[in-house]
């Protein structure tokens, strides 16, 4: 899989969620940054946010207040690795959140801390509508080659042992033995695989994600250092994440998250920022990848990274609160997430999580009904919940199309439920619909057995049928709330015992 200066890919194609952009050279290779945090993570950190002004940021003026309310960038960047912003600048651009000057600018800003220098180049000919670019834009790319090229050639007998078949059929499991056996053989020891690691974060910052996550992959497989490790996984995964490979960012995200629960840090805030860092990491994966919303309820339902978005980063609520809403296989789950909402009103709150507040705490169902309005325009501006589909019929965006569908359901339950006799135009003002729309949609809901009622034509009025529970269903869920709880104490004690005993 080696490429050389002249093969690098020149098209770097950002396609989140909706239409493609395709950021190109006619001649010259883009070169992309990725530099290691202060904890020595392979991660760049986003430099500004985007309504924030200071002599060295870029604030984007709004086109909508209300858009800007709702937006999540300036919280979501500073957690993300550079390239992963591109994407989201660019979905903001799409949709005309921010002047197009104003996102240029903002990328500019973002690109004079990358090696981006063609990138750069471009979005400066498009922001000043002239052919020049600066004089240090072009001193700098050439510096940028000239440390490519060495870089290569320093991982150069490396990458030859790698791209050899039957060479690398000799190694085994057992790193010390490949270590030995590659310096005994080949004459390759420490300072060629430290190469290989700073070539292939190199070619991650020429935009060659393909060929940086297989020196990567190699690299782990090399490595000894734990930490270099983790740096080098931290990296094949936003590789593949930009490369839209999600089946295989879902693998490289449960090994990294296996990694940060059994690591032991030097400090617990380290531990739960790269908690952080890998939930907003996954936003991309579980939005993206077909897995009905099930596995982002699965990590972030977790106590410890729960405590997490409860401790600094609240605003992950509204993913987990629109997940929650659009899969019914963690009803289970829901009461306590509820609770989760009413505790951390005073720190974040939104018109999705707002709507679950009215609904279910506050029985407040022509609030809910206004929420839930303001929740459709919520889901089409954000980068993550708005993505569109094209169909025979044109773009649809299937999770706000469900996310409806079961705000409505939740509104007419929760009415239902302490209402035994409803009158029809009542409810239909409640579920922000027309008589007729409501009447069908209730019907279906009936047929696909999801209520419990019937339909009085004549009165025009929806009677609920007495819902006694059921003892045994009862004990069951009893006994399995029984179980994750004994489950989570008992982890909890496991993990004390080992820093007990160091003690």
């Amino acid at each position: 899989f080696k490429k050389t200066i002249s093969e690098i890919p020149i098209r770097r194609r950002f396609t989140f969620p909706g239409k493609q952009r395709d950021y190109s050279s006619e001649s010259n290779p883009s070169l992309t940054p990725f530099t290691l945090n202060p904890s020595g993570q392979f991660l760049c950190l986003f430099p500004f946010p985007l309504q924030t002004t200071t002599a060295a940021t870029v604030t984007p003026a709004p086109k909508s207040a209300t858009m800007a309310t709702y937006d999540l960038t300036p919280r979501i960047a500073p957690n993300l690795d550079r390239h992963l912003v591109f994407p989201l600048l660019e979905f903001l651009q799409e949709q005309q959140m921010y002047p197009d000057e104003e996102i240029l600018k903002a990328k500019i800003e973002l690109l004079n801390k990358t090696n981006m220098v063609d990138y750069a180049m471009d979005i400066h000919k498009s922001l000043y509508h002239t052919e020049d670019v600066p004089q240090d834009m072009i001193e700098r790319r050439v510096e940028v080659v000239a440390r490519l090229k060495s870089l290569e050639e320093g991982a150069a007998p490396l990458v030859a042992f790698l791209q050899n078949p039957s060479a690398v059929q000799e190694l085994r499991a057992d790193k010390q033995y490949n270590l030995q056996m590659l310096n005994d053989r080949y004459q390759i020891g420490p300072d060629q695989i430290e190469a290989l690691y700073q070539y292939a974060k190199f070619q991650f910052e020429c935009g060659n994600y393909s060929g940086a996550a297989d020196y990567l992959y190699q690299y782990r497989a090399l490595c000894t250092n734990s930490e270099r490790s983790l740096s080098a996984l931290w990296g094949k995964l936003a590789a593949e994440v930009l490369m839209q490979n999600w089946v295989v960012a879902v693998e490289e995200l449960n090994r990294l998250k296996e990694i940060i629960d059994s690591k032991s840090f030097s400090s617990p805030l380290n531990q739960v920022q790269s908690r952080i860092w890998l939930m907003h990491w996954s936003l991309f994966i579980f939005f993206n990848h077909d897995n009905d919303k099930t596995q982002i309820i699965d990590l972030f339902n977790q106590d410890k990274y729960l405590n997490a978005i409860q401790t600094s980063a609240p605003h992950l609520l509204r993913y987990l609160a629109t997940a929650f809403i659009v899969n019914k296989r963690r009803r289970s789950q829901f009461k306590d997430f509820i609770r989760v909402i009413q505790q951390e009103q005073h720190s974040y709150k939104d018109p999705i999580t707002e709507f679950l507040a009215c609904v279910f705490v506050n029985y407040d169902f022509d609030g809910a009904q206004k929420k839930m309005k303001e929740c459709e325009e919520v889901i089409v501006k954000d980068p993550f919940l708005g993505k569109q589909i094209e169909d025979g019929n044109g773009s649809t965006m299937p999770l706000r199309d469900e996310f409806m569908k079961n705000a409505r359901l939740f509104i007419l339950e929760t009415y239902c439920r302490i209402h035994q006799r409803i009158d029809m135009g009542v409810l239909a003002e409640k579920l922000n619909m027309d008589y007729e729309e409501a009447e069908r949609w209730i019907v279906k809901r009936i047929r696909n057995s999801e209520l419990d009622a019937k339909i009085d034509t004549e009165t025009g009025t929806v009677i609920m049928e007495p819902n006694h529970p059921n003892v045994y269903e009862q004990l069951i869920e009893h006994t399995k709330s029984l179980s994750g709880r004994t489950y989570k104490l008992a982890s909890q004690l496991m993990e004390q015992s080992p820093a007990q005993a160091a003690r």
